[in-house]
């Protein structure tokens, strides 16, 4: 039988987390949220509703966008192999130093490369954290139709080289942890899909958590 000063460590020590919407403590403390997949796909969309909802549940969240990293911190790379693979360290960098102190990260950027993806996690981790891949499934045909930014228009026309999708590859990632495809989807049902896979996570980890305080 477990004590009360026990119980109470236990609850103290796995559910520093926030409330979900059924109303449970979910913890994503030292979590990376990393959305990747084809421009359109949604991850601009997605992940800024994620952090809106995460905010609204006393969570603090450091958000990465691509398009931002680039402006900011990224303004003197390309897009060549090489630059794309250094704006993704750089991102990986700065959400490391976040999950080293317990942070969450909701990150969301094109990423077409598996093994710098794959770095990526591996820097996380090494940081103490947790790397969850939600890969944007949806497909290039429906990612042209939207083009909000008219960038795919301006590839096919030539006037954009190394557009990833067009004239430069996207490597499927191997093993995502989470797979959505918005194609069917309104931005709620997406959200509400990636809820509760995160949900899943968090339950996971508070067990193992708690297998851990008690032995």
């Amino acid at each position: 039988m477990l004590s009360w000063g026990l119980v109470l460590l236990v609850k103290a020590t796995c559910n520093h987390g926030y409330k979900n919407f059924s109303g449970a403590i979910m913890n994503l403390g030292g979590y990376v949220i990393f959305l990747n997949g084809l421009s359109g796909a949604g991850k601009t969309t997605l992940s800024a509703s994620l952090v809106e909802q995460l905010e609204q549940n006393n969570q603090t969240v450091t958000r990465i966008d691509g398009d931002v990293l680039r402006g900011m911190l990224s303004s003197d790379l390309g897009f060549s192999r090489r630059d794309r693979e250094l704006n993704l360290k750089r991102a990986s960098y700065v959400a490391g130093e976040v999950v080293k102190h317990g942070g969450t990260v909701v990150c969301a950027m094109i990423a077409p490369y598996q093994q710098a993806r794959d770095q990526a996690k591996a820097h996380v981790e090494s940081c103490g954290g947790r790397f969850v891949e939600v890969y944007l499934s949806t497909p290039l045909e429906v990612c042209e139709s939207r083009d909000p930014k008219g960038m795919y228009a301006q590839a096919r026309q030539g006037v954009i080289q190394g557009f990833t999708g067009i004239d430069s590859p996207f490597e499927v990632p191997s093993a995502p942890d989470i797979t959505l495809n918005t194609v069917d989807a309104t931005p709620a049902q997406s959200l509400q899909q990636l809820w509760l896979e995160l949900e899943k996570m968090s339950s996971q980890s508070n067990v193992a958590c708690i297998q851990k305080v008690l032995k």
